[in-house]
């Protein structure tokens, strides 16, 4: 099976042979009365990949959110949703509206109409939370976050960016969506207003996620943090993990990401040739709008691809990772091909 339904999307892998050995897998202590072995260290090294001033590492992004946002509902905010923004997030942010914040979803992109709203809910009083996705999956669009950042600074508030499934694919270094769009991460009151929040699952394969901004505001959530205390920390085995993906994208992570770029413009030129219509822009998430009956067929001739719901009839959507061959994105783009034209001449 040719597999393209995986989001490892440098193809980083961490077999336990590979990492530090642990004579534990957690302490039985919360964060919030003993870090585990390794934990700050870790943190301080993925501040630094990101351009931010401090981080804090949790469970996973569901833990991140819950508690951000409902440190955050205790200011006088109004969180205002990109319409691309992941559904994880959004729980958080649905968190922060059961507390008590006003909440408005506004087109993804939509600059003229994030900023009338800001203005609006400024009048009353309400700075802006500003949720956006680092980039959302399938879409041709570069979302405006230096935009987006220049309002929440001006309306002294927040831009909180997920940037899953940017971290550690794009950017300086693969450090995200901070260093792409050159969003300063906290060292002085100008980047004060960033938050990013993201899990390493995708583009440097482990199931963590990181917090990470300035300092103030992360010593501010260690200290509120709820699940810090009523959850389990990251397992040792997760952090050996992380500091392994952490080694491998300093010596191999450029070689990687130029790998991935020519897996995306293989198969943008290929779809293109074959005239197939294809989203996703320069990203390894590639989406085709209207192809979501193809996928049995594809199964059956040995490639697996992620059927999506939306759109009308749907769309087939291929993952493209580092580690797969130009021969393996050829053999996928032909057998798809194959079925689209056989489809088509069935018609006529």
């Amino acid at each position: 099976m040719l597999d393209f339904t995986s989001a490892l999307y440098l193809g980083m892998r961490h077999p336990s042979a590979q990492l530090a050995p642990w004579r534990s897998l957690t302490l039985g202590q919360p964060a919030a009365l003993r870090e585990p072995p390794g934990a700050p260290a870790l943190a301080a090294s993925l501040a630094a990949l990101q351009g931010c001033e401090a981080a804090c590492v949790l469970p996973s992004t569901l833990h991140l959110f819950w508690d951000l946002f409902g440190m955050l509902a205790a200011e006088k905010l109004v969180i205002l949703v990109d319409g691309g923004s992941y559904a994880i997030a959004r729980w958080g942010a649905e968190r922060a509206q059961a507390l008590g914040l006003p909440l408005r979803v506004f087109p993804s992109g939509e600059v003229a109409v994030l900023r009338r709203l800001a203005a609006a809910w400024g009048r009353q009083g309400r700075r802006p939370l500003i949720l956006a996705d680092g980039y959302v999956p399938g879409s041709e669009q570069v979302l405006p976050l230096a935009a987006y950042a220049a309002l929440a600074r001006q309306g002294g508030g927040y831009l909180l960016l997920d940037d899953t499934q940017v971290l550690g694919v794009a950017g300086a270094s693969g450090g995200g969506s901070a260093r792409l769009h050159g969003l300063p991460g906290g060292y002085d009151k100008a980047g004060g207003h960033l938050i990013v929040g993201a899990s390493l699952a995708k583009g440097l394969g482990v199931p963590l996620a990181v917090l990470a901004g300035c300092g103030a505001l992360l010593r501010r959530f260690e200290a509120h943090s709820q699940t810090r205390v009523h959850a389990s920390p990251p397992s040792v085995a997760l952090l050996a993990a992380a500091r392994h993906a952490l080694a491998l994208n300093a010596h191999h992570g450029d070689a990687l990401r130029a790998r991935l770029a020519d897996r995306v413009a293989q198969w943008r030129t290929g779809m293109a040739a074959a005239g197939i219509a294809c989203r996703g822009g320069s990203f390894p998430v590639q989406r085709l709008p209207g192809r979501a009956h193809l996928q049995p067929a594809l199964r059956a001739a040995g490639v697996l691809a992620l059927a999506q719901a939306g759109g009308g009839a749907g769309a087939l959507t291929f993952l493209l990772r580092a580690d797969q061959t130009p021969g393996q994105v050829q053999q996928a783009m032909d057998l798809l091909e194959h079925h689209i034209r056989r489809r088509y001449e069935r018609r006529v």
